[in-house]
């Protein structure tokens, strides 16, 4: 059977990162797809750690070439999900997450509907802004045209079927971990990849 697939959104200076880092960490049976993107690195990330960092004419190929299970133009840079990696790996029975956008979020919902949705919130939108003036990674107009993006992605959060507020990071680290695990213990899924279990008890 294959593995769950969950997609987690937010606006920027949501606290997706943090907390995705953390479910890996308490989670290894959770495996995190690298998309591709054509910005530029940040300071501290790496190629294929991070994204795999490529050029536009790269990603271009790659969009025509059908190696995309989506894509989104974000504060002008383009990302994507590699397909093959994600089926293959979810055909080996691991948990997939991924880590996007809401544009790419309805692209994947609608080539595979069981895929759970999870969008965090910030506390309030005021906390949003402290958090991106107190990351000092943009420069004011970036982060304006962020803020911006926010609104937009905040609108669609109503379209996941979990929504966590991450105001106390720890309660909303364990507000994902228990959607991680109640999503493997619904009777479908437990009961298919149980099977010869459940079959010698009959």
């Amino acid at each position: 059977m294959n593995g769950n697939l969950f997609i987690v959104c937010a606006p920027s200076g949501g606290g997706k990162t943090s907390l995705v880092n953390e479910l890996l960490k308490a989670d290894p049976k959770v495996k995190l797809s690298v998309s591709y993107t054509t910005r530029p690195p940040r300071p501290g990330e790496a190629d294929e750690r991070d994204y795999y960092f490529i050029d536009e004419p790269q990603f271009k190929k790659l969009l025509e070439q059908g190696e995309l299970l989506e894509s989104a133009l974000v504060h002008g840079h383009h990302y994507g999900t590699p397909r093959k990696w994600v089926a293959e790996r979810r055909a080996a029975g691991d948990d997939i997450l991924l880590e996007i956008d809401w544009q790419g979020a309805a692209q994947v919902r609608r080539l595979i509907p069981e895929a759970v949705g999870i969008f965090i919130l910030p506390p309030s939108f005021e906390t949003l802004v402290a958090r991106l003036n107190k990351r000092a990674q943009d420069a004011p107009d970036v982060i304006a045209r962020r803020l911006a993006a926010a609104r937009e992605e905040i609108s669609h959060a109503a379209e996941f079927d979990y929504v966590i507020i991450n105001d106390d990071f720890e309660e909303a680290v364990r507000d994902l971990i228990a959607i991680v695990r109640a999503q493997r213990l619904r009777a479908p899924v437990q009961l298919a990849r149980h099977d010869k279990l459940t079959h010698r008890m009959k």
